[in-house]
């Protein structure tokens, strides 16, 4: 097992007036501000389905999904700038996927959140036997 690199996937869920075009400029703009850390690579993600007959290579992008390549020590980060990004943004939540493990970052209160991101960090860094690192 490759414990070098995480892939996290991130899936932004609009709000019910939020259009593909919106979304799709949500993601462009997260994508933007998690590149600014010192993560590998972020990506938009591709749809687990085929892409529809006649589409041409790199026109089936999931709308407002992000795959984040990063060192493991660096997912706290990711996460905190995602919950911290999402705040005044017109989307219902991000859901971040992490090695079948996932967490539900929405409007719930800086404190709630803060918890719940560090579970979840927690979590993952037992299962995969290293130790939390961050603070």
């Amino acid at each position: 097992m490759n414990t070098g690199v995480s892939r996290l996937t991130l899936d932004l869920a609009g709000a019910s007036d939020t259009d593909a075009d919106e979304l799709q400029a949500l993601g462009e703009q997260l994508r933007r501000a998690l590149l600014e850390l010192d993560v590998e690579d972020v990506r938009l993600a591709r749809p687990g389905t085929a892409a529809p007959e006649g589409a041409k290579p790199g026109e089936a992008l999931a709308v407002g999904a992000l795959v984040v390549t990063t060192a493991p020590l660096l997912v706290r980060q990711v996460l905190q700038l995602v919950d911290t990004w999402l705040r005044n943004r017109p989307l219902r939540s991000v859901k971040v996927e992490l090695d079948g493990a996932s967490i539900e970052l929405g409007h719930a209160s800086a404190e709630d959140q803060r918890r719940l991101i560090d579970a979840f960090v927690e979590a993952k860094t037992r299962q995969a036997g290293t130790s939390p690192s961050g603070e």
